[in-house]
């Protein structure tokens, strides 16, 4: 039996799981600003290499202009706006917490998709959500600060960590009416890149911040590395296999295998980074992919 597709989903999870460590420790490094900002250059140009080897051409110039109207609101959303959430969350609570809290992007999704596009929510998916819910409620409760973290360091974090679950969600749903037709997955994702490159370093020249962007950078060299490193990883490793996953098996099954990035990280997180967890955060974390996996499987 060929399992091509569901060993894709579950390497799409681990080049996520491994996405959210770098940019956890890169933000602690310059800040999660500089982050976001820094990440999105350079896969951009990964991208636009990989479109001009698989298309001739490194940006998809002759799209309708509808798509790249959707497409980049939401590059905008879901990677310049979003993505700066989930990294002040990732700073703030870490990558296991952060990346559960990300969980909730289906559940908002579903949520957007049915109160703006008339997409009917089914039962058992609305059990899935509660259940999803529940289970990240159960971590955030259970999650101890230690002693020396400032105050409502992790209540910020949780906030930050649910209004990028929302943008990457809203992200996801203009993404979808973007990709209508036969269009490659790749030359969306250069779209969305592009526009949220541009619509990010304009903020930052307008606020007068690309002077100590710069600056931090070569202060932490190491950090560029690591950024380069991330952006590999995420959005060319990963992406490439959550659609090779798509492609070789049924969309419930890859987006379940997809949705284990804070499974992953439990572990690493105990061993490596020799963080704390109690078992209120291991059932809280199972119980909650389990309720996306309903969702997605629903």
């Amino acid at each position: 039996m060929n399992f091509v597709g569901e060993l894709a989903g579950l390497a799409t999870s681990f080049f996520f799981a491994l996405t959210s460590i770098i940019f956890a420790s890169t933000g602690r490094m310059v800040g999660s600003q500089v982050t976001n900002r820094v990440r999105l250059i350079f896969a951009l140009l990964y991208l636009v290499v990989l479109n001009l080897i698989l298309f001739r051409e490194p940006l998809p110039l002759s799209a309708e202009s509808s798509r790249w109207i959707w497409l980049g609101l939401s590059g905008v959303i879901g990677l310049s706006l979003g993505d700066a959430f989930y990294f002040q969350s990732l700073v703030s609570v870490g990558p296991r917490l952060g990346s559960l809290l990300l969980s909730l992007a289906p559940i908002f999704g579903s949520i957007i998709a049915w109160i703006f596009f008339g997409e009917t929510l089914t039962a058992l998916q609305i059990t899935g959500i509660v259940l999803a819910l529940a289970g990240i409620a159960w971590v955030v409760m259970s999650h101890v600060e230690p002693p020396d973290t400032p105050l409502g360091h992790t209540k910020r974090g949780v906030f930050f960590g649910m209004l990028a679950g929302l943008g990457q969600a809203t992200g996801l749903v203009f993404s979808k009416q973007g990709m209508f037709g036969v269009f490659s997955p790749f030359q969306g994702n250069v779209i969305r890149i592009l526009v949220a490159v541009i619509f990010i370093w304009s903020l930052t020249f307008l606020e007068g911040k690309s002077g100590a962007t710069f600056s931090a950078l070569r202060e932490k060299p190491q950090a560029l590395r690591l950024l380069a490193l991330g952006a590999l990883v995420g959005p060319v490793l990963g992406v490439s296999s959550s659609l090779l996953a798509v492609q070789h098996t049924e969309i419930g099954v890859a987006s379940t295998l997809m949705a284990l990035p804070p499974v992953i990280i439990l572990p690493i997180s105990y061993y490596v980074l020799k963080e704390k967890i109690g078992w209120q955060a291991v059932a809280g974390t199972i119980l909650a992919i389990a309720g996306v996996a309903v969702l997605f499987l629903a």
